[in-house]
């Protein structure tokens, strides 16, 4: 078996701080929210200490074009940098943000990003919707104990709904559907009431859109298994809060393991239907702005669990903002047992595209060694790039020959079109995209500002990582160029004084000459010396291992 895992490694740990402070701002189509929260590293856990919640309306964008309204993006940075004050007087440490379905498809939505990075010095990840129901997945187990049975997740948002399946391991099912409480009610209800046309409409659409993330749910169910039906998100709290409140006539403290079930979420779901929108912001626990959208989610809701057959709904308060916050744990070690399977997702999703389109893992695992082993051996010399940017060099490298499953010819381009199509769970699309073009110029031509991939890199940042870290994988890719592991080790050598290079090239056997890895090595090495203003020297030494300095 291959011993793919190696170069890899696991992230080194520093010795654990008592009670950090960590904040999440997920960036939804209906809302802004931030979550703060303190961290026991000897536990693991956390605890939530702030919440803040601004309606913005990113979903709402111009019809013509699908862009973000100026008004809604100038909203929605007032909003952050209120957010950023809060984070910053409860002293949380970092702050990580992610943006799901309505800056992911409006055509300026890198742009907003962008101008949220220029000016409040935030960075926003921008996440697939995979990789948004991925992180549900996790916030969902930070607040409910599964027991290893199977559950359902459902998640209604502003512009999607995504519908999970997993057990307390891995989730075996994510998907994420272009149905959400805002997108059907700004397309689909221009009456108030809702005409009975518009709302068989409404019904029938949700149905429609639904049934496929359903049937792969379904699929996915062994025989015997029925799965408890867990929801999140403002939709089903708010349903669960009105249902609450007209049983008992109170407020519960918590809404974590409230159920609501199909027979009163149809019976509300008729009179919802019946009401204008100032009758529905009139009912107790109806929050005025939820009030215009509340309709179509209660429908989404009720159709997904028909489909489903699921007789009722348990209420989860912890959604995308907790699972970012478990996701920052994963990736910094400090959480152990029974998410450890979570922690190796990236490696998992890298190897399972490279299974689909038929990667020589045996060869691309030698070439990811190589570009690590060059990655560190000039790090603080010729680039200052950590332990992120090194991940996503070996994701690359692992990937950098995928596209001959399309064709031999122009396979680079073939290999950025299936990395970045391929839905790595995981990884931002930022590292997506970076990953993909860094596998796009791995031979022929280096970066250009003309190249439409180059393009979709939008800082000097990243476009500098992939210019650099691309020529460094040129080099690895050039050292097996027979894919035999000719070479058993390179050592760098830098002389500053005279902006040279020298690599030593140690064979695997004594008696093999690597001509035709010297010569790929000659021949693609001007790439890398005008990226590093370097002179690049190989010399093949005798000895097939490197002494230990």
């Amino acid at each position: 078996m291959l011993n793919l895992v190696s170069s890899w490694e696991s992230v080194p740990t520093q010795p654990p701080k008592q009670h950090r402070i960590i904040a999440a701002i997920d960036l939804g189509t209906n809302s802004l929210h931030m979550v703060v929260v303190k961290i026991d590293p000897t536990l693991p856990a956390f605890s939530i200490i702030a919440r803040e919640k601004e309606t913005v309306r990113l979903g709402d964008r111009n019809l013509l074009t699908g862009e973000l309204k100026p008004e809604i993006i100038e909203k929605a940075i007032a909003a952050l940098g209120r957010f950023q004050e809060v984070a910053k007087t409860i002293n949380a440490e970092t702050i990580i943000a992610v943006a799901t379905s309505a800056v992911r498809e409006a055509p300026n939505g890198k742009d907003f990003l962008h101008r949220v990075k220029t000016e409040l010095g935030l960075s926003v990840d921008l996440i697939s919707g995979q990789e948004e129901a991925r992180r549900i997945y996790l916030g969902v187990l930070s607040g409910m104990e599964f027991n290893n049975q199977p559950h359902t997740i459902i998640d209604i948002g502003g512009g999607s709904t995504e519908l999970i399946l997993g057990d307390s391991h891995q989730a075996r099912t994510l998907t994420s559907t272009k149905v959400g409480a805002v997108r059907l009610t700004s397309e689909l209800i221009t009456t108030d009431p809702i005409s009975n046309t518009e709302f068989q409409h409404l019904q029938a659409y949700a149905r429609g859109m639904l049934e496929r993330s359903v049937d792969e749910i379904l699929a996915n169910l062994e025989f015997g298994e029925s799965p408890r039906l867990v929801g999140t998100s403002g939709t089903i709290e708010t349903l669960a809060m009105i249902d609450a409140r007209e049983k008992s006539g109170v407020i519960p403290s918590t809404l974590n393991g409230y159920q609501l079930s199909l027979k009163d979420l149809q019976e509300l779901v008729n009179r919802l239907r019946k009401l204008s929108y100032s009758e529905r912001a009139a009912i107790p626990g109806m929050p005025e702005k939820r009030a215009e959208v509340i309709l179509a989610g209660a429908v989404i809701l009720q159709e997904a669990m028909t489909l489903l057959g699921r007789e009722s709904v348990t209420v989860c308060e912890r959604s995308l903002r907790e699972g970012v916050i478990v996701d920052w744990m994963l990736a910094h070690g400090l959480i152990e047992d029974k998410l450890r399977y979570q922690s190796s997702v990236r490696e998992r999703n890298v190897l399972k595209i490279a299974n689909k389109y038929h990667v020589n893992l045996e060869y691309s695992d030698r070439v990811a060694k190589n570009a690590l082993s060059l990655f560190d051996q000039t790090q603080g010399t010729l680039h200052h790039w950590g332990f992120d940017e090194r991940q996503l060099l070996w994701a690359a490298a692992i990937l950098h020959n995928c596209g001959h499953y399309v064709s031999h010819s122009s396979h680079h381009k073939h290999s950025y079109y299936l990395i970045r199509n391929g839905e790595l769970l995981g990884y931002t699309e930022t590292e997506i995209e970076i990953i993909a073009n860094l596998a796009r110029y791995h031979r022929k031509s280096p970066p250009k500002k003309k190249h439409e991939n180059s393009q979709m890199l939008l800082t000097k940042h990243q476009r500098q990582m992939v210019s650099q870290l691309s020529a460094i994988l040129r080099l690895a890719v050039a050292l097996d160029r027979r894919q035999i592991g000719a070479i058993a080790q390179v050592q760098c050598e830098y002389y500053p004084q005279f902006q040279q290079v020298n690599l030593l090239i140690f064979p695997s056997q004594p008696d093999d000459d690597c001509a035709l890895e010297l010569w790929s090595l000659d021949y693609k090495k001007g790439v890398f010396e005008e990226e590093f203003g370097v002179k690049l020297v190989a010399n093949l030494e005798k000895s097939s291992v490197a002494k230990l300095s």
